[in-house]
């Protein structure tokens, strides 16, 4: 393959080349494309920081924005610890997670600061709740013993109305109605690990702690359809309305961000070699990988499942930022894009997309039809700044064996929702006709609230997420 670009990260496949080793779903498929068309390959992990641990401590002492954590200490204040749910990352990290060693370092210096009215909370909206398993892996088993039978750990609860609260609306009219615990406390403290430019900053807050109420306003079709892209925030229609609501959560509630990025190392060792490009392959990597796909395809789907998910990926982390929200976000994108970016010239006729065997709201599941619907045309085409990678009025080619199989524990509603696409699937007709009515369905709530999951409202939103690439 001949590179085009400066870095070799944009490559012409010539003929004679080797095939492309593709994920598709719970496999892989080797492919030969046309001569002529262009790989596009993600920039190598950069280095990870050397001490994690120092480098948190050294965030909470310098922070952006705003006085140091210890300053804003006091002994008898009430905090909140907010942090991102199972939906990060994917793959999961090997432990521990970046996530435990900033809980770790938090829970001490308040400590220290004689602050024992301390609360934490799993930032789920309407996600499904996590498993106490889950939880415990998240933030280990030293923090997990000590808050979570005492209930002083527990996943956000956005049905419960004895434990949120309206604050008022935006300029714009949108409620703003939030964790109540989160709301009222003297100091928030969220925990974000950003895997990409639609997450962290105000989305972290203004999404992740706020109702159905709140969040219908920035998750409807009108606002995922004009967000173009969601990992392009200036251009994200959503983002101008989640930063609307965190704006004016924080005129209310004082909080403290820490943010997180991390590199690309996805896979361990023994297959390093995925993420490289082919024409640098050993002769032992050609095997391993001809065995790996040989494998996978003579074995169950979910035997497959269950092996991706025993591995852990071994990120490191690239940067670690605190203080004030915006301008703690503003670096963490910098460090972002410094990772993930790369300049690719004019867009194109048709565009293949490999999709992998997990995406936010499949991790210890399946990825069911809708699902591989949004993380094909709602992430996947979503990664981009400034122009989608396929011109308006191109192709695009998903690799995925998309199961017909739904979770009925984590996704009971979007069974009902799947069953009603057959009447239309047009996304700003799916949104209007039953956005209220499974969002407010008694049965769906009550399997979110006690039954881990996926509140009533998040299969439309996913059909909502597709929207703008459907288009």
């Amino acid at each position: 393959m001949k590179a085009i670009d400066a870095e070799g990260l944009v490559k012409i496949y010539e003929k004679g080349d080797p095939p492309l080793f593709l994920m598709n779903g719970e496999g892989f498929r080797f492919v030969r494309v046309p001569p002529g068309s262009r790989v596009l390959y993600p920039r190598p992990p950069i280095p990870g920081l050397k001490d994690l641990r120092a480098e948190i401590e050294k965030a909470l002492d310098n922070p952006i924005g705003m006085p140091p954590l210890k300053a804003l200490l006091k002994p008898g204040m009430k905090v909140t610890i907010a942090f991102d749910d199972v939906s990060l990352s994917l793959p999961k990290m090997r432990p521990p997670d970046c996530r435990q060693v900033a809980l770790e370092v938090l829970l001490e210096r308040l400590a220290e600061a004689g602050v024992d009215d301390v609360h934490l909370v799993v930032a789920v909206c309407l996600h499904r709740h996590m498993h106490d398993w889950e939880v415990r892996e998240t933030v280990g088993k030293k923090i997990f013993n000590a808050y979570w039978h005492k209930r002083s750990l527990y996943n956000y609860d956005a049905e419960d109305p004895s434990d949120n609260i309206v604050l008022g609306k935006t300029e714009a009219g949108d409620i703003v109605e939030m964790h109540k615990r989160s709301a009222t406390s003297d100091l928030l403290i969220y925990v974000n690990l950003n895997l990409v430019a639609l997450n962290g900053g105000h989305k972290s807050v203004g999404v992740g702690l706020v109702t159905y109420r709140c969040v219908r306003s920035n998750h409807n079709h009108d606002a995922q359809y004009h967000s173009r892209s969601f990992n392009d925030p200036p251009r994200s229609r959503m983002h101008h309305i989640i930063n609307r609501v965190g704006r004016y959560i924080e005129k209310h509630v004082k909080v403290f961000h820490i943010e997180m990025t991390v590199n690309t190392d996805t896979f361990p060792a023994y297959l390093g070699y995925m993420q490289t490009q082919e024409t640098t392959w050993s002769a032992l990597d050609k095997i391993s990988a001809r065995i790996t796909q040989a494998s996978l395809s003579c074995t169950p789907l979910a035997l497959n499942r269950k092996i991706f998910f025993a591995n852990r990926a071994p990120y490191g982390v690239t940067s670690v930022q605190a203080g004030e929200c915006e301008a703690v976000h503003e670096q963490t994108l910098r460090n972002l894009y410094r990772q993930q970016l790369i300049t690719v010239e004019g867009q194109s006729d048709i565009l293949i997309v490999p999709i992998p065997y997990v995406m936010p709201y499949s991790v210890h599941s399946v990825m069911n039809p809708i699902l591989v619907y949004a993380m094909g045309l709602g992430y996947m085409f979503n990664f981009y700044m400034n122009k989608p990678l396929v011109k308006p009025g191109g192709s695009i080619i998903f690799l995925h064996p998309l199961e017909f199989k739904f979770d009925p524990v984590h996704h009971p509603s979007y069974i009902e929702l799947f069953d009603k696409l057959q009447e239309t699937r047009d996304p700003a007709e799916v949104d209007r006709r039953w956005s209220d009515e499974l969002a407010h369905n008694p049965r769906y709530i009550e399997l979110y609230r006690y039954h881990n999951a996926y509140h009533g409202f998040h299969p439309v939103s996913m059909w909502n997420w597709g929207a703008h690439g459907m288009n």
